[in-house]
C-alpha cells in the first residue's frame, strides 16, 4: 500500500494535501472520536444500526404493498 492511500485510509490527508476538504469528517469526528469514550462510541453505532433497520422496514412495507397491489396482467382465454 502506498503512503497516500495508507493515510487517506488512516482519516487523515498527507501533508501538502487537503483531502476532500469536509471539515466534519477531517477535523470535527478525529477530535470529537478522541474526547468519546467506549460507552459514547457503542451508542452512536447501535444509533446508526437502529436508523438503517428503521429505513430497511420502511423498504419493506413499501415493497409488501406494492406488491399486493399488482394489476393483472393479460386476460384469461378459454381455447375450445
Amino acid at each position: 500500500m502506498d503512503e497516500k492511500t495508507a493515510s487517506t485510509e488512516a482519516g487523515s490527508a498527507p501533508a501538502g494535501e487537503a483531502g476532500h476538504g469536509c471539515v466534519l469528517c477531517n477535523v470535527v469526528l478525529p477530535m470529537m472520536e478522541r474526547y468519546w469514550g467506549e460507552a459514547t462510541s457503542n451508542h452512536f453505532r447501535n444509533s446508526r444500526i437502529e436508523f438503517l433497520k428503521g429505513i430497511r422496514s420502511l423498504i419493506d412495507q413499501r415493497i409488501e404493498h406494492l406488491s399486493r397491489h399488482q394489476p393483472q396482467q393479460g386476460t384469461h382465454v378459454t381455447v375450445e
